[in-house]
């Protein structure tokens, strides 16, 4: 009877530990959750269940309860009924966790769109293109490449690929559920959205590299040293944990703070800016603020990045979404289709010329596709390369580069090739091996 009771408290003690542990950590997991399931549904215009069994499948996530309100606009998501996290979804916007100062009935801005109808084959228009076979593809190469993305799915998660060669679809598919309609979520691949929208500003005369970024709170002390440069290659040298399976900088910043845009701001310097890379979603959001400063009102920061390069190049489907406070979270929460992504990868592989109007300056894809003192030669301008010892894929060419996502999304451009892939799914290395896909796909190209 007495070991019994000395197991007994043994095992008590061990759940006490665990809940005092973890019980701060299930904010973060009922906030993922109830963002992934508003944002799936609402934006995506995918289901509860089919939300609820695949993408919120998976680690502590999987232990959390959601529900959607259809009519009202919005989903929950609990652990075991602890740790209640609401997020609302906002027409324009998408879907944002919110907080007790939430009140649904204060009117918001929305982004201006403008849909620019064509009379041209994709992608510069909406007519389907031209078929057209190429003699140098081995198509029989090619397909069984765009096969194997799909093959053991349970392990690779690949619901979508799309392949481009001088401006043409040669191979596109999709797992079953799924189409060329279907909107996918880009995770960090929005930082390479958010470096464009600096592209567009140099154009326009509006920012320099080499300036000084504009964080008030900095200019008294040796953080006024650091440029927009520095933010752009992950150089700045300021504090940033970006660790997702813990309490984080990261996780704290997309499930905790209305304000995005001032996490890393507040960050002490730790290194001198230019001498360390550090990976930072909290620098891409500081960008994102920085970006809105331009800009004599929120409604104009919001027109924006459709006006100046979206809208403009036909990526009609892509949905930016913004924090309480209406920053657009240009880190990481970013949707469009399978297609429209592909045209986003077709402006840099033609040089930010799209079907002779130009939206940026050519020296800006040198920028973005050179490696980032530090870096390894992986990064670039919030792109990845296909360089250095950490990501090589010694089958695709070196001149590719990337915007990448968490769970293996991928827009790779290969310059050399004329070639622009894409990859949607859920699941990354070692899951899914970048490198026999993409170097299967190259091979075809005789």
């Amino acid at each position: 009877m007495r070991k019994l009771k000395f197991v007994f408290l043994a095992l008590l003690l061990f759940l006490i530990v665990l809940v005092y542990f973890n019980y701060p950590k299930l904010n973060i997991v009922s906030g993922y959750s109830a963002k992934m399931m508003s944002s799936s549904v609402f934006v995506a215009d995918r289901g509860f269940e089919y939300t609820d069994t695949h993408d919120n499948n998976f680690d502590l996530v999987a232990h959390a309860d959601d529900e959607v309100f259809l009519s009202e606009g919005y989903a929950t998501a609990s652990v075991f009924g602890l740790m209640e996290r609401k997020a609302v979804y906002r027409e324009g916007l998408g879907s944002v966790l919110v907080n007790d100062e939430y009140d649904a009935a204060t009117a918001y801005l929305k982004p201006n769109r403008q849909r620019l109808l064509s009379d041209l084959p994709f992608p510069y228009g909406d007519l389907p293109q031209k078929d057209t076979v190429f003699p140098e593809i081995d198509y029989k190469t090619l397909v069984a490449a765009v096969d194997s993305a799909f093959s053991n799915n349970k392990i690779r998660k690949t619901r979508a690929v799309l392949v481009i060669y001088k401006d043409h679809i040669i191979a596109e598919k999709y797992e079953e559920g799924f189409d060329k309609n279907s909107r996918f979520l880009g995770w960090s691949m929005t930082k390479s959205i958010t470096s464009t929208m600096f592209g567009v500003l140099a154009k326009q005369g509006k920012i320099q590299l080499d300036q000084a970024a504009p964080i008030i709170e900095w200019q008294d002390d040796e953080r006024k040293d650091i440029t927009i440069q520095h933010l752009l290659q992950m150089n700045s040298g300021l504090e940033w944990n970006e660790d997702y399976g813990s309490i984080s900088d990261v996780t704290e910043m997309l499930f905790l703070d209305s304000d995005m845009t001032k996490k890393q701001a507040a960050k002490e310097l730790v290194y001198k800016p230019g001498s360390h890379w550090n990976y930072s979603s909290g620098t891409s959001n500081l960008l994102s603020g920085i970006v809105r400063k331009q800009f004599d009102t929120h409604q104009e920061y919001l027109d924006f990045p459709y006006k100046a390069f979206i809208d403009r190049i036909g990526m009609h489907s892509m949905l930016l979404e913004a924090d309480m406070e209406g920053n657009y979270v240009g880190s990481s929460y970013s949707w469009a289709t399978t297609r429209d992504w592909a045209k986003f990868g077709l402006l840099y592989l033609h040089r930010g010329n799209w079907n002779g109007e130009r939206i940026f300056n050519e020296d800006w894809v040198d920028f973005v596709s050179t490696p980032a003192p530090n870096s390894g030669g992986q990064y670039g301008g919030h792109f990845w390369l296909n360089r250095g010892p950490d990501n090589y894929m010694p089958d695709v060419p070196e001149d590719a580069f990337m915007a990448n996502g968490f769970q293996g999304q991928r827009v790779t451009i290969i310059p050399s090739k004329d070639m622009v892939i894409v990859r949607l799914g859920l699941a990354e290395w070692p899951d899914f091996d970048f490198n026999m896909f993409l170097g299967g796909v190259v091979k075809a190209v005789q």
